[in-house]
Order: C-alpha cells, then sequence, then structure tokens
C-alpha cells in the first residue's frame, strides 16, 4: 500500500460484471478530475489467443484438462506485483495492452488477438486503477493483494456468473452453450483455488442476487436485470463507516449483518458512488498530505 501512489483494484471472474462497475469508478474520476492509470488483467495474460489455444491442446495432450486462464502457468503474477509494488514506490511501472476484438485492434496498433509491446506508464497519473481476474490474487510466490490500497470483488452468485458469461460469449464470440460450459468446467479448478479466495481479502464485496429463477443457468433465455437482484454489500472492516448514512441515501436498503448493507439491484451504481466517492477523495486526500 502507498500513500503517494495509491491503486485501486477491481477483481472479478471471468463474466462477473468488472467492467460495468469500472465505468462508476470512471465517473467518479472524470467527475472529480482524477488522472488514473489503467491496467487491464488480460494484459497480464501469458499467452496470446493463439498461444493460449496451442497451450490448452498441448496441455491436453498430456493429460491436463484443467488448463485455464484463472491459473499461475497461464499469467504472469509476479510482474503484476512488480508493477503494483512500484507503482507505489514511485509511480512507476510497465504496461501492455491486449487487443480483444478488432475495434481495440484498430484502437492499440495490433491484431485481434494480441499484445501490445510494453510500454511505461504515464509519469503525471494520480492513481493507479485495475480491473480484472487478479487483483487480489496470492500464491505461494506473489501476493499482489498487499499492495493495494482499495480492493472490490465483484461477486454474483454463481448461477447468475454462468449466466451472464453463456450470454455474452454467444452473443459476442459466436460461441455455443456446449462451448461455454465446457470453458466454465475446464476452469473450476482454477477458480475455486485463484479466484474465490480474493474475496476475502478484498475490501468490499457486491454480490448480485437475482430474485427470479436462475436454477438451470444453461436455459436462462435472458440475464435478470438489476431490477430483478439485491445487491450484498460486504464491508471487511466496518469500522469508520457511516451505515446510518449509507441507509438513508441508499433507499429501500437494510443490514443483515453488522458489515453488510443489502440494496435494490438498481441502485447498485448509485451504492457506489456513495460509498466509493469519498474513499477515493480521503485516497487523495492522504496523497496531498504526503507531498
Amino acid at each position: 500500500m502507498s500513500t503517494k501512489h495509491p491503486i485501486i483494484a477491481i477483481t472479478g471472474s471471468s463474466g462477473a460484471g468488472t467492467t460495468s462497475v469500472t465505468k462508476t469508478f470512471q465517473h467518479i474520476f472524470r467527475r472529480e478530475s482524477i488522472n488514473a492509470a489503467v491496467i487491464e488483467g488480460d494484459s497480464f495474460h501469458r499467452y496470446d489467443r493463439a498461444g493460449m489455444k496451442a497451450k490448452m491442446a498441448e496441455e491436453e495432450a498430456a493429460g491436463n484438462g484443467h488448463f485455464s486462464h484463472f491459473g499461475p502457468e497461464s499469467n504472469l503474477f509476479e510482474e503484476l506485483e512488480t508493477l503494483f509494488r512500484g507503482y507505489g514506490e514511485n509511480g512507476r511501472g510497465k504496461f501492455r495492452h491486449y487487443a480483444h476484438d478488432d475495434e481495440e485492434a484498430l484502437r492499440y496498433g495490433t491484431p485481434s488477438g494480441t499484445f501490445t509491446e510494453w510500454t511505461d506508464l504515464p509519469t503525471d497519473s494520480d492513481l493507479l486503477f485495475y480491473e480484472g481476474l487478479h487483483g487480489a490474487v496470492k500464491t505461494e510466490h506473489v501476493d499482489v493483494g498487499r499492495h493495494v490500497d482499495l480492493c472490490i470483488g465483484v461477486v454474483p452468485i454463481i448461477n447468475l456468473e454462468w449466466i451472464q458469461k453463456i450470454h455474452r460469449d454467444k452473443a459476442r464470440r459466436g460461441y455455443s452453450t456446449e462451448a461455454v460450459m465446457d470453458t466454465i468446467l475446464r476452469r473450476m479448478p482454477d477458480y475455486i483455488n485463484y479466484i474465490c479466495p480474493q474475496f476475502s481479502r478484498t475490501h468490499v464485496n457486491f454480490q448480485r442476487v437475482p430474485t427470479v429463477d436462475t436454477s438451470n443457468p444453461l436455459i436462462a433465455n435472458d440475464i435478470p436485470s438489476l431490477d430483478e437482484s439485491f445487491v450484498v454489500i460486504r464491508f471487511a472492516n466496518p469500522k469508520g463507516i457511516d451505515f446510518p448514512y449509507l441507509l438513508s441515501m441508499i433507499h429501500d436498503s437494510f443490514m443483515s449483518r453488522p458489515n453488510i448493507i443489502v440494496c435494490p439491484g438498481g441502485k447498485m451504481g448509485l451504492a457506489m458512488q456513495i460509498i466509493f466517492t469519498p474513499m477515493i477523495l480521503h485516497l487523495m486526500d492522504k496523497k496531498r498530505r504526503a507531498r
């Protein structure tokens, strides 16, 4: 953690909704004139699209049917921790982009499914903002989360997460339901060992719980909307959190435990604005005082 060079991380599984949460933070940064250096978690994968496909085939031929994007063998965990550590110390580090599609390929000047070259972070950033799979990952060799000043987990209940991933991959990538489920099953050991444990290390978790039947995610015709959900907001350390104020500002919310607020899904964006704006401003105030 760093006072002069704070780091914020949004972490969640594929299909969890971290990209939507990131938009809320972008609104806060823009409104408060905060210059954030943005890091995409996918840029720290070890293999590009073609390389990952080849490596998966190699692993399957060797009897490993669970090689996935979630595990340490397919990611640059050491490099990610080096970036976080270095940024916390002096506001510097190296990053790259991953082009997911043709639009990003045009933007970054690299073919779809490949990485750009590593480059230096801008020297004038106010904070580092990470969004991806491994913002709080910990293994025998690395502990990425210990460098993060504010870490947020995005964790829909598992059936909703699967529904979101199935619909996204079918719509954007042309996959079949069976192909998406094969991916989910292949990732399951790494999901349990490297994704789930992160949510015990985050400072705040947002978990969306549908109020409609999601018991069979394979046949869901659509994704439950925010208005068809509740959001469970868990604070790891409730000290200093003004719960009466939050309850008064987020209508129809209630507390289910001493450190948990539950609010209507449609109020999720509002809740994030109310909760995280003062936290971010506090980080910026500490940064100014340290300088």
